[in-house]
């Protein structure tokens, strides 16, 4: 698990099956590393930074074009540390395009194209994560949405390089997949999946 606040920007790049990272922050082998949101398992370490393997799925969903400049990287949640963000798995469900960027004051409005398919899961003044910065929605359209971001959130991670027409990895918010996965199903609940709906709270 993740909470969306990144704890570092990392240089990465590509090489087959891998991402190489150069970063200040120093994994375990086999740790949970989000990078730009996506968890992934550190497999190899070295003097400047590690290397996670990356598998076909992953590539077919992420924006992989990001992936050889710098990255957001976040390492896996203690069970004693404080949720700040919102809680994040590091599934990545799909990505969405920065189509309109407005500055209002010091912050920042993204407006981002998405799937029709995903609309579903975001809620205005819910949570959402883009390329696992930990962030609210304002507004839901038909098939886009609108962030409003704060100067701390620009200056503190890659959004301040954000063009019109880049590609983000969207994960959309756990507790929407899972209400709408159950309830999606034209029948009565049983007690096990009202049970099942509890446990997510």
């Amino acid at each position: 698990m993740f909470t969306g606040l990144i704890r570092e920007i990392a240089d990465c790049k590509v090489e087959n099956d891998r991402l190489v990272i150069n970063a200040f922050y120093k994994p375990s082998l086999g740790d949970s590393i989000a990078v730009n949101g996506a968890c992934l398992s550190v497999v190899s370490i070295n003097s400047i930074g590690f290397e996670v393997e990356i598998s076909h799925e992953s590539k077919n969903i992420i924006a992989l074009e990001n992936y050889n400049s710098k990255v957001h990287i976040e390492p896996a949640m203690k069970l004693s540390d404080k949720v700040e963000g919102h809680i994040l798995q590091g599934h990545i469900d799909t990505t969405a395009t920065i189509k309109k960027m407005v500055k209002k004051d010091k912050s920042l409005d993204l407006y981002l194209d998405i799937s029709k398919e995903y609309i579903k899961f975001i809620v205005p003044k819910g949570s959402i994560a883009v390329d696992g910065v930990s962030l609210t929605v304002n507004d839901v359209y038909s098939d886009s949405f609108r962030l409003t971001i704060i100067p701390i959130t620009v200056q503190n991670t890659l959004i301040k390089e954000y063009k019109i027409g880049r590609r983000v990895n969207i994960e959309t918010d756990m507790f929407a997949r899972y209400i709408y996965h159950i309830f999606k199903k034209d029948k009565t609940l049983s007690w096990d999946e009202v049970d099942k709906i509890n446990a997510i709270f």
